[in-house]
């Protein structure tokens, strides 16, 4: 795995510019030169393997890094990283894990995943009807 991972960060690392001119719009990242179609299969193909990376290292939990910085940026309208989303969702999942079934304590991966798995198929559609 850290082969992969350390192939696909170098890759990461080479589309940082490129990255940064997408973001800006199609139109843009073409005019700086971007190839369109060959920029969003390496984006694809780089961030889905290593989203299986860290799915496979850290359990069903680690996609809370991957919903929830997209939550909180279509809730907040703003580009710009907040750092606490992904661990006030968790405290939030852990204290219903803990205090939901008294007695018993659910595992925060169940929680997290009744919570997210909603969440993520929501901005999948969304993100279809845009188009």
């Amino acid at each position: 795995m850290a082969v992969v991972l350390f192939f696909c960060m170098i890759c990461a690392m080479l589309m940082a510019k490129p990255a940064g001119a997408y973001q800006l719009g199609e139109i843009y990242a073409a005019s700086m030169g971007v190839n369109i179609k060959a920029f969003r299969l390496a984006l694809i193909l780089v961030s889905s393997i290593l989203s299986a990376c860290v799915t496979a290292f850290a359990g069903p939990v680690s996609f809370v890094g991957i919903a929830v910085p997209q939550l909180v940026k279509s809730l907040f309208k703003t580009t710009k990283p907040i750092i606490l989303g992904g661990a006030v969702f968790c405290s939030f999942c852990d204290r219903l894990a803990r205090t939901l079934f008294s007695p018993v304590e659910l595992s925060i991966s169940t929680v997290t995943a009744v919570f997210g798995a909603p969440v993520v198929i929501y901005m999948m559609i969304q993100t279809r009807g845009r188009r």
